[in-house]
C-alpha cells in the first residue's frame, strides 16, 4: 500500500460493511469508515486526528490495548471482546479483531481494528438463558424478582432507602441501581463507606468544614452531601456512624440543612439518602448504640438483600456474567466452566456471597490458559469445603444414586430444582430451560439429591 494516507484506502474501507478504523504509529485516528460512524455515532469528522482511547473510551485503553499490542508484537487480535463507549454515552459490546499497518520492508505505519457489534447477540442470549435483569443487576430467583418489581416505584420516590443485606451481597450496586432509575440519574451519586472511616473524620468527611476549623483547615473544604446536591448519598454501613454524627445526619434528613464544621450558619441541600448495612439496627437500637429516631428516618422502604446460598439458581448466571467481563477487560480466551468445577461451585457455601463468587472467577482468570475454567483453577478452600463433606458419609437417594450431605446451599438447590420439576409437569428439558442449565446436568443434580 505504500503509505496510510493513500487516497483510495478510505474509499475501499467505506464500502465495507464492517465497522473499521485504522491510526498512525502515533495512536492518531487516520480513517474512520462510514459503518463505523453507525455504530460508534461520531461522524469522522469528528474524530481523525484524534487518538483512539479519547473516542471510545474502553477498559482496554489504558492498560491493555489489542491494537497497541498488534502494532508492538505483530501479532493479530482476534474477537477481542470488550464494551466502547458511543457518542451518546451507551456502552455497547463489540468484538475487535486487529492487524498491523507495514510496508513490504516490514516498516509499521500504523494498525487497522474491525469492529463487530455484539448487542443484539447478547440480547439474544439473554433470552435464550431466561434471565432477568433491572439494570446491571442479574438475577432469576424469585426473591429477586420481588425486588425488580418494587425498584421501579422505589426509584421514583424521594423517600429514604435501608437496604440489608450481608457483606458482598451487592448492597451498593443495587443502591446505584435505584439512583440510575430515578429522576436524580443525572445528578452525583457519592458513595461514603462509614466503616472505613475513624470516628475523627466521618463528620467532617460528611458535612465538610470552613477554613479555620481546625489546625489543619486552611481552606474550605465541602463534604460528601454537598458533593451530592441534586442527587443521591449512599452510607454504607450506616450503623458504624458514631452517636453524635447521627445526631447531625438526623437533623440533614428531617430539615434538609446542616452545617460544615466550623460553621455558625446552615447550608441547605437537596440529597436523597440511600443506607445500608450489614447488621441488625433494631438490635442496635435496643443495645442503645443506634438512635432510634434515626432508625425509623432511613427505613422509610426497607430491602432485604438474600444472600448467595439463598438464590443458587443465580450461580450459573453469575458465572456467565463474570466470566465475559473478566475476559472483555483482561483477555484470554475462557468462555465456561467445566461441569465438574460447577458443581464445585454450586455446593459451595459462599459466606462471601457475590464478591467471593467474582475473586473466584478472576482467580481462574489467572491461572487457566484455556476455554474452560476446572477445578485445578478453583481455591483449595472450595474443592476442600465438598470433599470434606464426602468424607462424611453421603446418603443413598430414592433412585439408588448417593447423595452428598445437603448443606443450606444444596438444601435451597434442591428446593429450586423440585419447585420448577412441579412447575414443568416433571418435564425435564422445560425445567432446565426454566432453570438456565443444560439436560443433562439437571440430570446429574436429579441423581445427586435423589430426586426421584
Amino acid at each position: 500500500m505504500g503509505q496510510l494516507d493513500n487516497r483510495y484506502f478510505p474509499i475501499l474501507l467505506d464500502v465495507i460493511d464492517q465497522s473499521i478504523f485504522t491510526i498512525d504509529k502515533d495512536g492518531l485516528i487516520t480513517v474512520f469508515n462510514r459503518a463505523a460512524e453507525e455504530i460508534t455515532g461520531y461522524r469522522a469528522t469528528d474524530v481523525i486526528g484524534k487518538k483512539c482511547s479519547d473516542v471510545f473510551r474502553t477498559e482496554l485503553c489504558t492498560s491493555d490495548c489489542p491494537l497497541r499490542k498488534t502494532m508492538m508484537s505483530g501479532r493479530r487480535v482476534l474477537d477481542r471482546r470488550v464494551r466502547i463507549k458511543t457518542k451518546d454515552g451507551r456502552f455497547l459490546p463489540v468484538a475487535v479483531s486487529t492487524a498491523a499497518l507495514a510496508t513490504k520492508e516490514g516498516k509499521i505505519l500504523g494498525g487497522i481494528e474491525v469492529i463487530k457489534d455484539l448487542s443484539s447477540l447478547e440480547d439474544l442470549k439473554r433470552q435464550i438463558d431466561g434471565r432477568y435483569r433491572f439494570d446491571d443487576i442479574i438475577s432469576k430467583s424469585e426473591k429477586m424478582r420481588q425486588i425488580f418489581q418494587l425498584l421501579p416505584q422505589i426509584a421514583q420516590s424521594d423517600s429514604t432507602v435501608l437496604i440489608c443485606g450481608a457483606s458482598g451481597t451487592g448492597k451498593e450496586l443495587l443502591a446505584k441501581t435505584i439512583h440510575h432509575q430515578s429522576g436524580r440519574k443525572d445528578k452525583p451519586f457519592v458513595a461514603v463507606n462509614c466503616a472505613a472511616m475513624p470516628d475523627t473524620l466521618i463528620e467532617s468527611e460528611l458535612f465538610g468544614y470552613i477554613r479555620g476549623a481546625f489546625t489543619d483547615a486552611k481552606r474550605d473544604k465541602p463534604g460528601r452531601i454537598a458533593q451530592a446536591d441534586g442527587g443521591t448519598l449512599f452510607l454504607d454501613e450506616v450503623g458504624d456512624l458514631a452517636l453524635h454524627v447521627q445526631v447531625k445526619l438526623l437533623r440533614f434528613l428531617q430539615e434538609r440543612v446542616y452545617e460544615p464544621l466550623g460553621a455558625t450558619y446552615a447550608t441547605r441541600a437537596d440529597v436523597r439518602v440511600i443506607s445500608a448495612t450489614h447488621r441488625s439496627l433494631e438490635q442496635m437500637v435496643e443495645e442503645g448504640t443506634f438512635r432510634q429516631d434515626l432508625y425509623y428516618r432511613i427505613n422509610i422502604m426497607q430491602i432485604d438483600l438474600p444472600p448467595l446460598s439463598e438464590r443458587p439458581e443465580d450461580i450459573p448466571l453469575l458465572v456467565d456474567h463474570f466470566i465475559r467481563r473478566f475476559r472483555s477487560i483482561k483477555g484470554g480466551l475462557i468462555e465456561r466452566v467445566s461441569e465438574d468445577a460447577l458443581a464445585y461451585i454450586l455446593d459451595y457455601a459462599f459466606p462471601g456471597n457475590i464478591r467471593e463468587l467474582e475473586n473466584i472467577i478472576e482467580r481462574a482468570f489467572i491461572l487457566c490458559r484455556g476455554k474452560t475454567i476446572r477445578c485445578e483453577h478453583l481455591p483449595n478452600s472450595l474443592i476442600y469445603s465438598r470433599n470434606h463433606r464426602k468424607e462424611n458419609g453421603a446418603a443413598a437417594g430414592s433412585n439408588g444414586a448417593m447423595v452428598v450431605p445437603l448443606n443450606p446451599l444444596s438444601q435451597s438447590e434442591r428446593s429450586t430444582i423440585q419447585e420448577a420439576l412441579k412447575r414443568n409437569r416433571g418435564n425435564r428439558s422445560r425445567t432446565a430451560d426454566d432453570l438456565g442449565i443444560h439436560r443433562s446436568t439437571l440430570i446429574r443434580k436429579l441423581k445427586r439429591y435423589g430426586i426421584a
